[in-house]
Protein backbone atom coordinates (compact mmCIF):
# COMPACT_ATOMS: atom_id res chain seq x y z
CA UNK A 1 0.00 0.00 0.00
CA UNK A 2 1.66 3.41 -1.07
CA UNK A 3 2.24 5.26 2.04
CA UNK A 4 0.03 8.46 1.25
CA UNK A 5 -3.15 6.17 0.58
CA UNK A 6 -6.50 7.80 1.89
CA UNK A 7 -9.13 5.34 1.47
CA UNK A 8 -11.50 8.18 1.90
CA UNK A 9 -9.79 9.42 -1.60
CA UNK A 10 -10.52 6.51 -3.40
CA UNK A 11 -11.22 6.83 -5.49
CA UNK A 12 -10.16 10.57 -6.18
CA UNK A 13 -12.52 13.16 -6.40
CA UNK A 14 -11.55 17.25 -8.32
CA UNK A 15 -13.55 19.78 -9.43
CA UNK A 16 -13.24 20.32 -12.93
CA UNK A 17 -12.71 24.22 -13.79
CA UNK A 18 -12.66 25.82 -17.04
CA UNK A 19 -10.84 28.79 -18.13
CA UNK A 20 -11.98 30.55 -21.71
CA UNK A 21 -8.31 31.66 -23.32
CA UNK A 22 -8.96 32.58 -27.10
CA UNK A 23 -6.25 33.66 -29.30
CA UNK A 24 -7.07 36.84 -29.82
CA UNK A 25 -7.03 39.07 -26.71
CA UNK A 26 -6.20 36.30 -23.53
CA UNK A 27 -6.86 37.41 -20.53
CA UNK A 28 -3.85 37.82 -18.05
CA UNK A 29 -2.54 34.82 -15.18
CA UNK A 30 -3.88 37.78 -12.60
CA UNK A 31 -7.52 37.54 -14.43
CA UNK A 32 -7.74 33.93 -14.58
CA UNK A 33 -6.65 33.16 -10.87
CA UNK A 34 -9.59 36.33 -10.21
CA UNK A 35 -12.25 34.79 -12.70
CA UNK A 36 -11.81 30.70 -11.35
CA UNK A 37 -11.81 31.67 -7.66
CA UNK A 38 -15.13 33.71 -8.30
CA UNK A 39 -16.47 30.55 -10.15
CA UNK A 40 -15.59 28.40 -7.29
CA UNK A 41 -17.33 29.87 -4.54
CA UNK A 42 -20.31 30.83 -6.61
CA UNK A 43 -20.85 27.35 -7.19
CA UNK A 44 -20.47 25.90 -3.65
CA UNK A 45 -23.27 28.68 -2.65
CA UNK A 46 -25.25 28.19 -5.44
CA UNK A 47 -28.49 26.97 -4.33
CA UNK A 48 -27.88 23.58 -6.31
CA UNK A 49 -25.12 23.21 -3.82
CA UNK A 50 -25.64 24.93 -0.48
CA UNK A 51 -28.45 23.03 0.59
CA UNK A 52 -29.56 19.62 1.68
CA UNK A 53 -32.14 19.45 -0.99
CA UNK A 54 -29.79 20.86 -3.75
CA UNK A 55 -28.90 18.77 -6.40
CA UNK A 56 -25.30 19.69 -6.42
CA UNK A 57 -25.01 19.01 -2.30
CA UNK A 58 -24.40 15.51 -2.10
CA UNK A 59 -21.40 15.69 -4.46
CA UNK A 60 -20.05 18.86 -2.96
CA UNK A 61 -20.35 17.26 0.60
CA UNK A 62 -19.16 13.72 -0.73
CA UNK A 63 -15.49 16.10 -2.35
CA UNK A 64 -15.35 18.03 0.68
CA UNK A 65 -15.04 15.20 2.82
CA UNK A 66 -11.92 13.81 0.46
CA UNK A 67 -8.91 15.76 -0.60
CA UNK A 68 -10.71 19.10 -2.46
CA UNK A 69 -8.44 18.93 -5.15
CA UNK A 70 -9.38 21.12 -8.03
CA UNK A 71 -8.40 20.74 -12.05
CA UNK A 72 -8.01 23.86 -14.19
CA UNK A 73 -8.01 23.54 -18.09
CA UNK A 74 -8.47 26.09 -20.93
CA UNK A 75 -10.81 26.20 -23.86
CA UNK A 76 -11.42 28.24 -26.90
CA UNK A 77 -13.55 28.22 -29.85
CA UNK A 78 -16.47 26.06 -30.16
CA UNK A 79 -15.04 24.39 -26.91
CA UNK A 80 -16.21 27.24 -24.60
CA UNK A 81 -19.76 27.19 -25.46
CA UNK A 82 -19.79 22.93 -25.47
CA UNK A 83 -19.02 23.09 -22.08
CA UNK A 84 -21.20 26.02 -20.90
CA UNK A 85 -24.16 23.31 -21.68
CA UNK A 86 -23.07 21.13 -18.98
CA UNK A 87 -24.42 22.10 -15.65
CA UNK A 88 -21.75 24.65 -13.79
CA UNK A 89 -21.26 28.58 -13.14
CA UNK A 90 -20.04 30.69 -14.76
CA UNK A 91 -18.15 33.97 -13.56
CA UNK A 92 -16.13 36.79 -15.12
CA UNK A 93 -13.05 38.96 -13.43
CA UNK A 94 -11.31 41.89 -15.04
CA UNK A 95 -12.36 40.33 -18.71
CA UNK A 96 -11.50 36.46 -17.95
CA UNK A 97 -14.57 34.27 -18.00
CA UNK A 98 -13.81 30.65 -15.99
CA UNK A 99 -16.72 27.92 -15.70
CA UNK A 100 -16.76 25.34 -12.30
CA UNK A 101 -18.47 22.24 -11.98
CA UNK A 102 -19.94 20.32 -9.47
CA UNK A 103 -16.92 18.47 -8.37
CA UNK A 104 -17.03 14.38 -9.07
CA UNK A 105 -14.85 11.52 -9.94
CA UNK A 106 -11.92 12.26 -11.63
CA UNK A 107 -12.50 9.14 -14.11
CA UNK A 108 -15.61 10.23 -14.60
CA UNK A 109 -15.18 13.92 -16.27
CA UNK A 110 -17.58 14.55 -18.82
CA UNK A 111 -16.32 14.06 -22.10
CA UNK A 112 -16.39 17.73 -23.26
CA UNK A 113 -14.24 18.63 -20.30
CA UNK A 114 -11.51 15.88 -20.37
CA UNK A 115 -10.76 16.61 -23.83
CA UNK A 116 -9.56 19.91 -22.95
CA UNK A 117 -5.42 20.52 -22.31
CA UNK A 118 -4.60 21.01 -18.71
CA UNK A 119 -0.76 21.34 -19.52
CA UNK A 120 -0.73 24.70 -21.21
CA UNK A 121 -2.93 26.77 -19.11
CA UNK A 122 0.09 29.63 -18.22
CA UNK A 123 -0.99 33.31 -19.12
CA UNK A 124 1.41 36.47 -19.06
CA UNK A 125 1.02 38.56 -16.03
CA UNK A 126 -0.84 41.56 -15.71
CA UNK A 127 1.20 44.41 -17.17
CA UNK A 128 0.01 47.03 -14.02
CA UNK A 129 -1.88 45.10 -10.90
CA UNK A 130 -5.14 45.22 -11.61
CA UNK A 131 -7.25 47.36 -9.55
CA UNK A 132 -9.54 46.00 -6.61
CA UNK A 133 -13.32 45.91 -6.93
CA UNK A 134 -15.78 47.81 -4.93
CA UNK A 135 -15.57 46.03 -1.54
CA UNK A 136 -15.93 43.83 0.53
CA UNK A 137 -14.09 41.16 -1.55
CA UNK A 138 -11.71 38.44 -1.03
CA UNK A 139 -7.90 39.57 -1.39
CA UNK A 140 -5.70 36.09 -2.56
CA UNK A 141 -2.12 36.58 -2.69
CA UNK A 142 -0.06 34.04 -4.04
CA UNK A 143 3.89 32.76 -2.55
CA UNK A 144 6.00 34.61 -4.43
CA UNK A 145 8.76 32.09 -3.94
CA UNK A 146 7.21 29.39 -5.73
CA UNK A 147 6.91 29.38 -9.21
CA UNK A 148 3.24 27.85 -10.92
CA UNK A 149 1.63 28.15 -14.01
CA UNK A 150 -1.30 29.95 -14.29
CA UNK A 151 -3.47 26.91 -14.21
CA UNK A 152 -1.69 25.76 -11.17
CA UNK A 153 -2.34 29.17 -9.96
CA UNK A 154 -6.06 28.76 -10.64
CA UNK A 155 -6.62 26.01 -8.79
CA UNK A 156 -4.44 27.46 -5.55
CA UNK A 157 -6.85 30.51 -5.66
CA UNK A 158 -10.05 28.05 -6.13
CA UNK A 159 -8.49 26.77 -2.64
CA UNK A 160 -8.12 29.63 -1.06
CA UNK A 161 -11.69 31.39 -1.65
CA UNK A 162 -13.28 27.98 -0.74
CA UNK A 163 -11.34 27.81 2.09
CA UNK A 164 -12.01 31.47 3.00
CA UNK A 165 -16.08 31.03 2.18
CA UNK A 166 -15.69 28.08 4.62
CA UNK A 167 -13.91 29.43 8.11
CA UNK A 168 -14.56 33.06 7.63
CA UNK A 169 -16.29 35.01 10.17
CA UNK A 170 -19.81 34.92 9.80
CA UNK A 171 -20.59 38.82 9.42
CA UNK A 172 -17.20 38.83 7.03
CA UNK A 173 -18.90 36.18 5.17
CA UNK A 174 -22.08 37.90 5.02
CA UNK A 175 -20.50 41.05 3.48
CA UNK A 176 -18.52 39.30 0.89
CA UNK A 177 -21.56 37.42 0.13
CA UNK A 178 -24.03 39.81 -0.92
CA UNK A 179 -21.20 42.01 -2.97
CA UNK A 180 -20.91 38.52 -5.26
CA UNK A 181 -18.16 37.24 -4.00
CA UNK A 182 -15.78 39.22 -5.77
CA UNK A 183 -11.82 37.88 -5.78
CA UNK A 184 -9.32 40.31 -6.30
CA UNK A 185 -5.65 38.93 -6.96
CA UNK A 186 -3.19 40.98 -4.78
CA UNK A 187 -0.39 41.87 -5.85
CA UNK A 188 0.64 45.26 -4.42
CA UNK A 189 1.04 44.01 -1.27
CA UNK A 190 4.06 42.37 0.49
CA UNK A 191 4.34 38.54 0.49
CA UNK A 192 4.77 39.15 4.88
CA UNK A 193 1.97 41.58 5.07
CA UNK A 194 -0.39 39.32 3.67
CA UNK A 195 0.83 36.74 5.56
CA UNK A 196 -0.02 38.78 8.60
CA UNK A 197 -3.37 39.66 7.62
CA UNK A 198 -4.14 36.31 6.30
CA UNK A 199 -7.52 34.41 7.54
CA UNK A 200 -6.58 31.16 5.11
CA UNK A 201 -3.53 29.18 3.93
CA UNK A 202 -3.31 26.80 1.03
CA UNK A 203 -0.76 24.01 1.79
CA UNK A 204 -0.75 22.07 -1.37
CA UNK A 205 -0.92 18.19 -1.64
CA UNK A 206 2.16 18.04 -3.72
CA UNK A 207 0.52 16.44 -6.83
CA UNK A 208 1.56 18.54 -9.22
CA UNK A 209 4.45 21.61 -9.65
CA UNK A 210 5.00 21.66 -6.10
CA UNK A 211 6.43 19.81 -3.39
CA UNK A 212 3.67 18.36 -0.94
CA UNK A 213 2.64 21.15 2.19
CA UNK A 214 4.10 24.37 0.36
CA UNK A 215 2.49 26.99 0.79
CA UNK A 216 0.69 28.60 -2.02
CA UNK A 217 -1.79 30.80 -1.42
CA UNK A 218 -3.30 33.13 1.46
CA UNK A 219 -6.84 34.85 1.60
CA UNK A 220 -8.70 37.56 3.83
CA UNK A 221 -11.48 39.71 3.67
CA UNK A 222 -11.15 43.42 2.18
CA UNK A 223 -14.31 45.67 3.44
Amino acid sequence: MRPDYDPLDDPPWAMQLVVRVEKADPPSHDAVCAAAATAVVRLLTDPRADGPEGEWHARVHGWESRRIRKVARRARGIRWPEVQELPGVTAEAYGAQARAFPPGPMDEVPPQIAKLQVAGLDQPPAEEPLPPPDGPYAAIALNPDVTMTTGKAAAQCGHAAHLLLRQAGGRARKRWLENGLRVHLARDVPWHDCVDRATVAVRDGGFTEVPPGTMTAIAWIVG
